[in-house]
Formats: C-alpha cells, sequence, structure tokens
C-alpha cells in the first residue's frame, strides 16, 4: 500500500462533510421506504436496500447511521428517527441469547445516544441516560453469558453456530462487555457467582489472539513469517475437552486464506480494546485470575500490529482498498494486484469497501495507541478514508439507498448482487458498510477539532 504521509484530518474534512449530508439525504429517503416488520435491511440490490433472514445483526446499523448523521450534519430529524426506532424497536436485542453481536447492535443505538448525551450533542435527562446505561449492562451480561470455558483460563464467546465457533468478527462486538464493566455491572452466575466483564472480555481476547491470528511462528504448515497476521475467521473447539480442533471460515475462500473483512474485524477490534485497557487504572486488575494490565496490552498490541501489518504488506492494494480473501481464487488473473489501485469493475474478484473501511478505523486507532511510534499506522488509516470518500467508492446517486459503493456480503454463499453484465458483485452497499464508513468519518472528524472520539 503507498501511504500518503502528509494526509491530515483538516484536509479531509470537505469530503467527510460531503459523505455526511449524502448520507443524511438516503438515510431519510430509507426511513420513509423501509417498515421495521420487514426485518434489518442488510445490503443492496440494484441500489435498493434488502433483507436477508440469518440473524438481524444490522438492525443496529440501522439506526446507528441516523446517530452518526446526527451527530456529524446536527440534522435533528435524524436523531428523532433514530430515536423512535431504538424505543420501539432494539430491546429484544438486548436480551438475544443466541447471537454474538451485541456490540453491533446496541453499542451502535444505545451506546452512541448515551455518548451523545454526554457529550453535550443532546440535552440531558437523568432518566433518559439511565435507561441506555441500564440498556448496556443487560447487554454485555447476556453477551458474556454465551460462553465456552477452555484449560488454562481461557474461553470465548461463542458464535451463533454454537458452542465449538469462536468467530474473529466477536472482536468488534466485545466492547460490549467493555463498556458494561466500565458501568459497574458484572454477570450473575449460579449461586450469585459474579463473573468479572473485564476478565471474560479479556480471556476472550487472548483466546482469539492464539487460535484466529498467526504470527509467523509455526503453528502449522502455513504459518509462514511472511504470512504474520494471517487471520482465520473461524477457530473450532472441542467444547467437552477444550481442545482446539481446526480453523474454519464461514465467509472466506478458506480457512487457511484470509476473508479480509474478518482481518479488519480483528484490526478495529483489538486496537480498540488496546484503547480501552490503556485508559484502565492499574487497580483494575486485581481481581482473581485477572493478568496484569502490563500482560494484557502486551496481548492486545501485538494482535494489532501483526494483523495490521498483514493487511498493509498482503492484504491490500496499493490505494489501501482490499479484495474479499487474499486467497480468491482469480487474484493472479488481475496481474500485480497489490501493485497498482483496486479495480472494483474487474471480471475475476470482487473488492470488499466494508473491509476496507473497518480496517481504515484500526488502523487510526492503533496508530493513537502507540502515540508517536504508530503515525505510520494513522497515516495509513486516514489515506484509505480519503479514497473512501471519493468515487467510485463513495455513492452520490439520489437512486442509490447506499453510502459505501463495492461491499461484499457473502461471497461463498452467492447472496451479494451481479448487475447484469458484470461477472462478479459490484457497486452495491451494506448496512454495516456504511455504517463504518460514518464512523471513522465522525472519527477523523474529531480528530480534526482537536478531539478524540471513543467507544468507552
Amino acid at each position: 500500500m503507498r501511504v500518503n504521509e502528509t494526509l491530515t484530518p483538516q484536509f479531509l474534512m470537505p469530503a467527510v462533510e460531503r459523505a455526511a449530508a449524502l448520507s443524511a439525504e438516503k438515510t431519510q429517503r430509507l426511513e420513509r421506504r423501509w417498515k421495521a416488520p420487514d426485518g434489518a435491511p442488510v445490503f443492496t440490490a440494484a441500489g435498493k436496500y434488502t433483507a436477508r433472514s440469518w440473524t438481524q445483526w444490522t438492525q443496529g446499523f440501522q439506526y446507528g447511521i441516523a446517530l452518526l448523521g446526527f451527530d456529524l450534519t446536527g440534522e435533528r430529524g435524524l436523531l428523532d428517527v433514530a430515536r423512535s426506532h431504538v424505543a420501539a424497536d432494539m430491546a429484544e436485542h438486548l436480551t438475544h441469547t443466541g447471537v454474538h453481536d451485541h456490540g453491533f447492535n446496541n453499542i451502535s443505538t444505545y451506546g452512541q445516544l448515551r455518548r451523545l448525551m454526554l457529550e453535550g450533542r443532546i440535552e440531558r435527562n437523568d432518566w433518559e441516560l439511565r435507561f441506555y446505561e441500564l440498556a448496556l449492562k443487560v447487554s454485555g451480561a447476556v453477551q458474556a453469558a454465551r460462553w465456552t470455558g477452555l484449560p488454562n483460563g481461557l474461553g470465548y464467546i461463542h458464535s451463533f453456530h454454537g458452542s465449538h465457533s469462536l468467530f474473529i468478527d466477536t472482536m468488534r462486538t466485545l466492547r460490549i462487555c467493555a463498556i458494561a464493566h466500565q458501568l459497574g455491572h458484572a454477570l450473575l452466575g449460579e449461586q450469585d457467582r459474579r463473573v468479572n466483564l473485564l476478565g471474560r472480555l479479556l480471556a476472550h481476547a487472548q483466546t482469539t489472539a492464539q487460535f484466529n491470528i498467526y504470527y509467523g511462528e509455526g503453528r502449522d504448515h502455513y504459518d509462514l513469517p511472511a504470512l504474520r497476521g494471517r487471520t482465520a475467521h473461524e477457530a473450532i473447539f472441542n467444547p467437552a475437552s477444550g481442545a482446539f480442533r481446526c480453523p474454519s471460515s464461514q465467509q472466506g475462500y478458506s480457512p487457511f486464506t484470509t476473508w479480509t473483512r474478518g482481518l479488519a474485524w480483528a484490526m478495529l477490534g483489538f486496537a480498540e480494546q488496546l484503547e480501552f485497557v490503556q485508559s484502565l487504572p492499574e487497580s483494575a486488575f486485581d481481581g482473581e485470575g485477572l493478568p496484569q494490565k502490563s500482560d494484557a496490552c502486551a496481548m492486545l498490541e501485538r494482535a494489532a500490529r501483526a494483523t495490521c501489518d498483514f493487511y498493509l504488506r498482503q492484504a491490500s492494494a496499493l490505494d489501501g482498498i482490499c479484495y474479499w480473501d487474499t486467497g480468491a481464487p482469480q487474484l493472479d488473473r488481475l496481474g500485480g494486484w497489490r501493485e497498482k489501485a483496486a479495480e472494483p469493475y474487474n471480471e475475476y474478484e470482487p473488492v470488499d469497501a466494508s473491509a476496507s473501511a473497518i480496517a481504515a478505523q484500526g488502523l487510526i486507532r492503533l496508530g493513537r495507541a502507540l502515540g508517536d511510534a504508530g503515525r505510520s499506522y494513522a497515516q495509513a488509516g486516514l489515506t484509505i478514508v480519503e479514497r473512501l470518500l471519493h468515487e467510485p467508492y463513495l455513492s452520490v446517486s439520489a437512486e442509490h439507498e447506499g453510502l459505501l459503493l463495492h461491499s461484499i456480503y457473502h461471497r461463498p454463499n452467492g447472496w451479494d448482487f451481479i448487475p447484469p453484465g458484470a461477472k462478479i458483485p459490484c457497486g452495491e452497499s451494506s448496512m454495516w458498510g456504511d455504517y463504518h464508513l460514518l464512523e471513522v468519518s465522525l472519527l477523523v472528524a474529531r480528530m480534526a477539532e482537536g478531539q478524540y472520539y471513543t467507544f468507552f
């Protein structure tokens, strides 16, 4: 990837403001068309958002986009839309015991509303604030209860596939446990046994870092030094014995290649958890079974650096945009794809701009966490943001309901829309892609103002 070392957040502000204005218009149009009983919009087909009944993991993004749009533009109508839907439609997500997605749905809604109130962006109301905080406490505890324990103090929040399955995606949803812990909450189990949510968060992160991330240390035949940071979408365990069985992938090409959105979830998840742990006092780590703060930071930094380095060296094209999987079977037909800008309208393999938007935020947050030593990561993140905020990635057409074009959902299942005359999916959007483009845009805007935006 070619990094623009001189790019500044202030330089990006006109593009951020343009994207925010486009998003506000698209959000309001979708609100007039979409009916909540139809389920959550997931991705577009021929420019129109459609649902996909798998889990309703994108509903929080739908209303979170309105909240981010309000934060960026000040349009009160966006806030009103989001508030009403959160009150009417989101409660079932708080007690959903069957998914690993709590941090997606509930930080994006209840968490954003709490942040806006604490920052003075919306009027302070103590009862409303307590409502948001109670929702976040409940969600964090329910998420932490979806637990598969392993030997030696390890374990993980298992995916909706079952107790054997550890998804890399959960590193980004893990922040719901962080904010619930920050609010003083704990999970109560049998006979009132208290489960420390910080401890559960760190155990999940350590398990993910050990089994889903590769460090070029010969763990298997494909764990090569040149591929340090390679990321498996899924790690499979025997839940009866706790034995690790194998890597797997639901949405990538194979267990031994890297699905780039999974890589991006790891980049952002480890980086923002590093930020969170750095913010805690040493006394927060005094509980039984908790690591030392320095050890926790070292574990999170190692995984964040490895995955971010892999993205920059192996997963991205010259302009910082990635294809959907580093081992996609026809990438070789693009001829030296890492040495030129990504080609979203090629004939062989689709790019995934949604993964790039997530990755950009991970790079910026890691750069921030590392201080002066992380400047190159932050500049890489800003370089990707600049690319995504312009055509052909920014959707400027009023007829297209999405904001970020060239997003991929599930390539192996063939769920993504292929336009007439094209050979691969292209030109479509997703709720998570639109949300994360706006979220990283808000991060850039806060940096331009000399502030900083965190989930905690």
